[in-house]
């Protein structure tokens, strides 16, 4: 996505040669041998140089594209997305739910107010959403699941409240039910990190841990899940608390990154990642998963595509929440993730069908 007006500057590189590595795959320190070290450099910029000995770009090998194996798995599993009564059973009357998991600034950046379509803030992507013709409006339903102090945690088994609080708060209330959860939305991170990259106990690989956790009680509680999609933070260099500062809002990027590419190498015969666990999709553990938008910008150096984040993006209280900007930026990077990715546009848009 490109934001026009917005110079394009370079990204400058701090010469080293990449290490050891405790990455989660035992080849990643063999991918980054030689190649630049990097001081956060967006992931889909950094490519296959190396951030502290891990490297980048959003999938395996440095590469910002889905490898064609996972890209046809995705597109197979949203061919499966079709309306569904409450029982789960294909019905033409049904529907099928896109739903928002996570914390304070995933509510935000979904709905903003915690309310459904119609009560939205302008700037967020359901109102968004809502508002776009091209959107489907008649058997797709954006529902805004996450909720102010979510953290990880409070998602990592499906017997945890919060999935009752969705289903009786929210999907309920619209004549909805778990088995037509179909989509998944999921953006998480912890409060308080405090061990950055390349530690082995660092907070990027407890996240990790949690993501496959989470993906496998998503599976779980919504039997329907066909695809997550999944979003690390934003820039937090602005941050004046220690609720999720920097380095640790970029290095979540990593934690995505590393889930994603566990189920990867997993579908292609390797071993699960030892944090993320078995994720495979061909056996039900997890649904398919992949990248939506990846918003994590240097602050007001700009991004390859454009992208930067200036302070009046944040919340003056605590400079790590979005202002109204940063929810419209973030609402506006959903909206046309979803438009646009062959995964996505034969549920999402109306003029497209799954069958």
């Amino acid at each position: 996505m490109r934001f026009p007006g917005i110079a394009i500057m370079a990204v400058a590189f701090v010469a080293a040669s990449c290490g050891g590595s405790t990455a989660p795959n035992e080849d990643l320190a063999v991918s980054c041998a030689g190649k630049t070290e990097a001081t956060k450099v967006p992931i889909n910029d950094l490519g296959a140089d190396c951030y502290l000995s891990f490297q980048g770009g959003l999938y395996p090998s440095g590469s910002n594209q889905l490898p064609a194996s996972h890209l046809g798995a995705g597109v197979a599993a949203a061919a499966r997305i079709q309306p569904l009564n409450v029982n789960g059973v294909p019905d033409p009357n049904g529907k099928y739910v896109l739903l928002s998991i996570g914390m304070s600034n995933t509510t935000q950046e979904f709905c903003s107010t915690g309310g459904q379509p119609g009560t939205c803030e302008s700037t967020s992507f359901i109102a968004q959403a809502t508002n776009d013709a091209a959107v489907n409006h008649s058997t797709l339903v954006l529902v805004n699941g996450a909720a102010g102090g979510k953290s990880a945690e409070f998602w990592t088994s499906p017997s945890l409240p919060d999935y009752d609080r969705i289903r009786s708060e929210w999907l309920a209330p619209l004549g909805l039910n778990e088995k037509q959860v179909e989509i998944v939305w999921l953006k998480v991170a912890n409060p308080q990190p405090h061990i950055s990259l390349p530690d082995t106990a660092a907070d990027a690989y407890m996240l990790e841990r949690q993501i496959g956790q989470i993906a496998r009680a998503l599976k779980t509680r919504y039997p329907n899940l066909q695809q997550i999609f999944l979003t690390s933070r934003i820039y937090a260099g602005y941050a004046t608390s220690t609720l999720n500062p920097e380095p640790y809002a970029y290095e979540s990027a990593f934690s995505v990154k590393w889930a994603i590419e566990s189920q990867i190498d997993e579908m292609a015969g390797r071993a699960p990642d030892g944090r993320a666990g078995s994720l495979r999709y061909d056996a039900g553990a997890a649904p398919w998963m992949a990248w939506g938008p990846y918003p994590w910008a240097a602050g007001t150096t700009a991004r390859s595509d454009g992208l930067t984040w200036v302070s009046s993006d944040f919340n003056p209280s605590d400079g790590t929440h979005p202002a109204a900007a940063a929810r419209q930026k973030i609402g506006a990077m959903l909206l046309q993730f979803f438009k646009s990715s062959p995964a996505t546009q034969c549920w999402f848009l109306a003029a497209r069908s799954c069958r």
